[in-house]
């Protein structure tokens, strides 16, 4: 089994990287924007289907809003994108938000904004991989129905790629979302070059039902509220703009520049594809109810398919292969939007994690170089959203976006203090003018995105809002634990004066139940040792037993005495506790080192009939003060079969006690050189 689980380990994640290989992973620009911001350019496949969506509860009038609304969407993108770039100048080491909260605002802001990113990251995944869900059952109705299994499978999936490291998911992402990037925009340029220039009457299949209202007649305060929610739902679009200033590191050099460099095109692309697609909904007529059934009560049994779906299926008419190669691309561009949160998820946890807010498994890379258990960690998550919430975008949505806004609103706060603290310092008029350009855009971004802030706040809280917020509280507090404990620790184990003086004398044990191998090699160890006092121990259990080992004892004459000690309850653990104990007390300043004979057995069976007392007896004595427990053991014969069974070489391979490369293949350290060498000729 071991030799299968390796297998299937190096198929799916492939061979062990060394660490200094990894300035061979940073990215160029041309991979960084599929890798960082697939997310922000995904959400154009269900961002703008929100709008719609949301304003149908008015009916098919108030459409008329949904090209105002996103343009307000499009300026506060533009406003994030541009405070951002000032972000990744002054922050390249890949903090991103929490590192400038926490640095600018204290502490508890970086927190903060920590327990927002974390519940976004873990939000951008689910609600991208249900999308993506949707948009494949458009073509395939067996998925629609079994979206939950198929969208889990899909992280599964996404997990492994992750886990191979970023170069190599970067750079299998990167067809698919250039193939997305150019099916929506041929789309947004062939639908408006046949309305607008060729006078074509492109109507989407929806245009003509007639949809009636869900509510009451919307006005005043009514109206206002709906638009306001539509407007927050449409705010998706924002999500995985963050991420870049996160994944900085990750870059070739220069990291700033090229970050900025992929905040803007990410920023201009985005932009441009979520108009496109409001606009060509609106000439189409394209409708979306958020109850079919009811709102188009002259269509019974009709089938509501997704925006882009309406959109693609009008647009290309005949052209079939146009349609099915938008959907099959936005499906896998959904699931591969999820792809920021994976590269934003394990770089802020490892963050955290060395900041002793996160445990600290969550900060070594694995095998491929990436943060492996941050990885599993976050998909974990995933899937328990996309198990709970059925799969249903609409049902996800009102919990996203909250996250996104605490950190933007946070972090740009953060950047005008920033700034202001270099005001006070700087002199040259040239430098200051600069600095004062940038503290205008973040304190720009900072109140704009405020403003959204306590919007969605206001609009969808009752709608689960308060589900995220719940998320947030329960990350904050329990990295304030995990860093309580960490600091507790620390000071426990800080070494003082004290800790240096030896103890005055080592009284050694050696726990005896029979005079076998194990325990006479336990004894010749213990003596080997050299303690001030050493005795063998045994429990009396059965007074027949003990007489036979006394004289096996006084038979070979060994130089330790045997103590025996009572148990007229037949226990084992207790007496011996009991008796370490007394010789504690008798002497404190003494080390009590207790010596126990094990077995080493190569089958896991076996391990369930041997060392079973022993290992009770050490797990009590752990708890002891000023004793030390040493494990003796003794090789049975399987154990020689478990030994043949060895990981194959990785890093470190034979400190560890692995065999090393050329052992297994053969092959020389010089060959291996000279492979090397000829594959980077190749390569140059």
């Amino acid at each position: 089994m071991p030799k299968l689980a390796v297998a299937v380990k190096r198929i799916l994640v492939g061979r062990p990287q060394r660490s200094d290989r990894l300035a061979h992973t940073l990215l160029p620009k041309r991979i960084a924007l599929p890798v960082f911001a697939s997310d922000a350019l995904s959400s154009v496949a269900y961002a703008p289907e929100e709008i719609l969506l949301t304003l149908s509860a008015a009916g098919l009038s108030y459409y008329a809003f949904s090209p105002w609304i996103g343009a307000t969407v499009a300026v506060v993108m533009l406003t994030v994108v541009t405070s951002y770039r000032q972000n990744v100048q002054a922050y390249p080491s890949g903090g991103g938000d929490y590192e400038v909260a926490t640095v600018n605002l204290g502490r508890n802001a970086g927190l903060t904004v920590a327990s927002a990113l974390l519940v976004d990251y873990t939000l951008t995944v689910a609600v991208s991989i249900s999308s993506a869900m949707a948009n494949l059952g458009a073509l395939v109705p067996f998925v629609a129905d079994h979206r939950v299994p198929f969208a889990v499978a899909a992280i599964a999936l996404l997990t492994a790629m992750n886990l191979r490291g970023v170069r190599e998911s970067g750079t299998t992402f990167a067809i698919p979302t250039y193939a997305f990037l150019t099916g929506i925009i041929a789309m947004i340029i062939w639908g408006l070059t046949r309305i607008l220039l060729m006078g074509d009457e492109v109507r989407a299949a929806s245009a003509d039902l007639h949809m009636v209202a869900t509510g009451d007649s919307f006005t005043g305060l009514a109206l206002a509220l709906l638009v306001l929610r539509s407007f927050t739902q449409g705010a998706a679009a924002l999500t995985g703009v963050e991420a870049i200033s996160n994944g900085v590191p990750a870059f070739r050099k220069p990291k700033s520049r090229n970050a900025a460099a992929t905040l803007t095109m990410l920023g201009l692309i985005a932009v441009t594809m979520f108009m496109g697609l409001i606009v060509l909904a609106r000439l189409t007529g394209a409708q979306l109810a958020e109850d079919p059934d009811v709102q188009f009560p002259g269509a019974p049994g009709y089938e509501q398919q997704t925006l882009i779906a309406q959109l693609a299926d009008v647009v290309f008419g005949d052209f079939r292969a146009g349609f099915f190669f938008v959907l099959v691309f936005t499906a896998l561009i959904l699931v591969l939007a999820a792809n920021t949160a994976f590269n934003g998820f394990p770089v802020l946890g490892s963050i955290l994690s060395q900041d002793r807010y996160l445990p600290r498994q969550l900060h070594t890379r694995g095998d491929r170089l990436a943060f492996s258990n941050g990885i599993l960690l976050l998909a974990g998550f995933a899937s328990v959203l996309v198990i709970g919430f059925g799969a249903e975008v609409t049902r996800l949505i009102p919990l996203y976006t909250v996250g996104v806004f605490v950190s933007f609103t946070l972090s740009q706060t953060g950047m005008v203090r920033h700034w202001r603290r270099l005001l006070a310092t700087e002199t040259d008029g040239q430098e200051r003018l600069r600095m004062r350009r940038a503290q205008a855009i973040n304190g720009f971004g900072a109140v704009l995105t405020g403003i959204v802030l306590v919007t969605v706040l206001i609009t969808k809280f009752a709608l689960g809002a308060w589900i995220a917020i719940l998320g947030m509280i329960g990350f904050f507090l329990l990295m304030k634990a995990i860093q309580h404990h960490y600091d507790r620790v620390t000071e426990e184990l800080r070494a003082g004066e004290a800790d240096t003086v030896l103890p005055s004398r080592n009284h050694a044990i050696v726990l005896v139940s029979t005079l076998h191998k194990p325990t006479l090699r336990a004894i010749a160890y213990a003596r080997a040792t050299r303690p001030d006092v050493l005795e063998g121990v045994t429990v009396n259990v059965d007074d027949a037993d003990t007489k036979r080992l006394m004289a096996d004892w006084a038979a070979r004459k060994l130089p330790v005495p045997l103590k025996v000690v009572e148990s007229p309850y037949r226990e084992i653990t207790r007496p011996v506790l009991d008796y370490v104990k007394r010789i504690r007390g008798d002497n404190p300043r003494d080390v009590v080192t207790v010596f126990i004979p094990e077995y080493v057995v190569g089958r896991w069976w076996e391990q369930i009939l041997h060392n079973q007392s022993a290992l009770r007896l050490k797990g009590r004595l752990l708890f002891q003060p000023g004793v030390m427990v040493t494990s003796v053991p003794w090789q049975l014969e399987s154990s020689k079969h478990a030994a043949k069974r060895t990981p194959p070489p990785a890093p470190g391979s034979s400190r560890r006690g692995y065999p090393a490369l050329e052992q297994l293949t053969g092959e020389s350290r010089g060959e291996r050189a000279r492979a090397g060498a000829k594959r980077g000729d190749r390569a140059r």
